[in-house]
């Protein structure tokens, strides 16, 4: 199997609003650990011990599932023979410490990546991974003559941390720790995850367009796509849908609907083809709009469009639109 590695364009840091349910590299790395952990795990638990809603958990489910990494069935997911290896290429541990002045955050996460200390440069870009992440940063830490210590350092880190993190792990030499911090735990998990993530070279899962788009795609797997037309086309709102779900509205880089629907987009998706006119109802109404279908084995899956505002009043236009709302 031809192997990409993940990068989920998915996460766009401060460009997104509302309560746009999501997920990162992150969380497919916590199925999988969850996963190896326990076999099977129904969905909705699985969704619940991600942290994610139960439609992006179906997404990821079926990115495994298409790779042959898990099996579904009536007793719930587990993991194929290809799943456990998937997994093994991608270990860690993870635990909770309390890393004290050595992190600024008010909660830490621990991880242990086995043998990639001669990976680990100077620390800094695990810390920066982390930030992306959502973390307020992260600790790099190598395992060198028994000792855990900062990358290029000779001496040992305060023995409390250590002892604190020798009773969560059985370090070795060669081992990397990598301490992610942030004001609540699993922000701090996400971040140290991700930074180990980027050390190990991501996860070693294909990935193609039909993997991410589906007849019965919800918004945010929507995003990745509508966010490139939105920059593409210098701002201008764009909205999005699958054939069976509702989609998501983009205006100055922010998702300001998450479960939208528009008659122009609903009228492409039944008749296949790019439709150019003035929007009946709804907030864009009185705009004309560009919208055009998104096929895929000869079906009709999706709708994407692009509100032409340039002739209108511009930005006092957009001001109008969320005061009609």
């Amino acid at each position: 199997m031809d192997v990409i590695y993940i990068h989920m364009a998915l996460q766009h840091g401060p460009r997104l609003g509302g309560p746009i349910p999501k997920f990162r590299d992150y969380h497919i790395w916590k199925a999988l650990y969850c996963l190896s952990k326990s076999n099977p795990v129904g969905r909705k638990k699985l969704a619940v011990m991600l942290g994610i809603g139960e439609g992006s958990t179906r997404t990821i489910l079926n990115l495994l599932q298409d790779n042959g990494l898990i099996v579904i069935n009536k007793n719930g997911v587990t993991l194929t023979p290809e799943g456990k290896s998937c997994w093994n290429s991608a270990y860690m541990e993870i635990g909770e410490i309390d890393a004290g002045v050595m992190t600024i955050g008010n909660s830490d996460c621990v991880i242990r990546i086995p043998g990639m200390a001669s990976k680990v440069k100077y620390g800094c870009e695990e810390r920066d991974s982390a930030i992306k992440a959502g973390a307020i940063g992260a600790t790099t830490l190598v395992c060198s003559r028994g000792m855990i210590m900062f990358p290029g350092s000779e001496y040992r880190i305060d023995p409390r941390i250590e002892s604190d993190i020798r009773s969560v792990f059985d370090v070795k030499d060669n081992d990397v720790i990598i301490i992610g911090t942030a004001d609540d735990y699993r922000e701090a998990e996400i971040g140290a995850v991700t930074s180990g993530l980027e050390l190990l070279g991501g996860l070693h899962i294909n990935r193609d367009l039909e993997g991410v788009l589906t007849e019965r795609s919800i918004g945010n797997e929507l995003i990745a796509l509508a966010f490139a037309i939105h920059d593409l086309v210098g701002g201008l709102p764009v909205c999005a849908k699958s054939r069976d779900n509702l989609g998501i509205r983009i205006e100055s880089g922010t998702v300001i609907d998450n479960a939208y629907t528009g008659p122009v987009l609903e009228e492409v998706i039944n008749v296949g083809t790019t439709i150019r006119k003035i929007a009946p109802s709804g907030p864009y109404k009185g705009i004309k709009v560009i919208v055009t279908p998104i096929e895929m084995d000869n079906k009709i899956i999706a709708a994407i469009g692009v509100v032409d505002i340039r002739s209108m009043a511009g930005a006092n236009n957009l001001i109008r639109l969320r005061s009609d709302e």
